[in-house]
């Protein structure tokens, strides 16, 4: 038991990121107008990978894992629609009762299936490169994505060290994707002990914490030799993703009643704030993106509070959970966006 443990333990963890990459790049090729990732929806493939997984393990069967080729499918052929979804999902059920048809499936040619099967990978490496490139690539993430490819290549066709990765883990590093994973696993871990260090602050999520706020701003200001000028931009970007995600239908008794953790940093030269906050409906990434399609949508106040924000910040990411939303603002240290 305790031999395999680490090996199921892996096999697990990978199989997870697997779910997760594969929820992620299914939403950004569902959508016609390209969207904020709803972490929500990740959250629930988790949810029904890890439940699927316990009832194959109670059974003592093979646990089932996200096909990823669904992915390269929706992109070749547009479709995109859930009830195409659950009824492809109702016919792979009838077919587990219907041998004759699955016999009609494997009796398709190898070089039928290699070739649907190039095409898709073909797909899937596209949209994967596309995620990984869509918010920009930097040292960091470069390494780590070139590491984790390179290790997945070598350790699939006994490029490095065969024999050794063949009797470890009973053979288990000699898959691409399980060598790769956790080549990028160690990677990102190494890059998070390695990074510069993080401020934080705990406050009220509320109009009223923000001259707590400005005071924690203008120490880091002072720690990292900014100016007062920047001290100030960075405080009038907390404050307005405050007010944008606040909503001005929310009464100030309500507002009391939540709290929100800013954690501040400086990366690749640029000050980055993440606010981890209460969950709301509307992601502000989103809205960041059609502000000014549809003005009647929002509210005259909240257009300025999103406007602003978009001026002072160069990039604002948000990521919606179903307990919590996390902001991630950058803003330049030198110099502001002019669009």
């Amino acid at each position: 038991f305790w031999t395999l443990l680490p090996s199921f333990l892996l096999v697990a963890l990978i199989a997870g990121i697997r779910t997760m990459s594969g929820a992620v790049a299914i939403q950004r090729v569902s959508w016609r107008r390209q969207r904020a990732v709803d972490f929500r929806a990740v959250q629930g493939a988790m949810t029904v990978d890890g439940l699927g997984n316990l009832v194959s393990g109670l059974a003592g069967t093979v646990p089932g894992t996200a096909i990823t080729t669904g992915v390269s499918m929706t992109e070749l052929t547009g479709v995109a629609a859930r009830g195409v979804g659950l009824a492809t999902g109702a016919i792979f059920i009838l077919l587990v009762f219907l041998p004759k048809a699955v016999a009609v499936v494997l009796a398709i040619p190898d070089a039928v299936f290699a070739g649907y099967l190039f095409i898709m990978l073909v797909l899937l490496f596209i949209v994967g490169m596309r995620l990984v490139i869509q918010d920009g690539i930097d040292l960091h993430r470069g390494m780590i994505v070139g590491l984790a490819f390179l290790a997945g290549i070598g350790c699939q066709y006994g490029l490095i060290y065969p024999g050794y990765l063949s009797e470890f883990a009973g053979g288990l590093l000699t898959n691409g994707m399980t060598a790769g994973g956790f080549i990028a696993i160690l990677m990102t871990l190494f890059m998070e002990l390695t990074e510069t260090r993080r401020t934080r602050v705990v406050t009220l999520f509320s109009p009223y914490a923000l001259t707590q706020i400005r005071t924690f701003l203008g120490r880091l200001a002072t720690r990292n030799n900014w100016d007062s000028a920047m001290a100030d931009r960075l405080g009038a970007v907390v404050e307005e993703t405050m007010l944008s995600l606040l909503g001005q239908e929310e009464a100030d008794e309500k507002r009391s009643r939540r709290r929100m953790q800013l954690v501040a940093y400086r990366e690749d030269g640029d000050a980055v704030l993440e606010l981890v906050v209460a969950p709301r409906e509307e992601n502000l990434q989103d809205q960041l993106a059609l502000l000014g399609e549809r003005p009647d949508e929002i509210s005259a106040e909240r257009e300025v509070s999103l406007r602003l924000l978009r001026h002072l910040a160069s990039s604002v990411r948000h990521q919606q959970f179903h307990d919590t939303d996390i902001v991630t603002v950058r803003v330049k240290i030198n110099g502001v966006r002019l669009d």
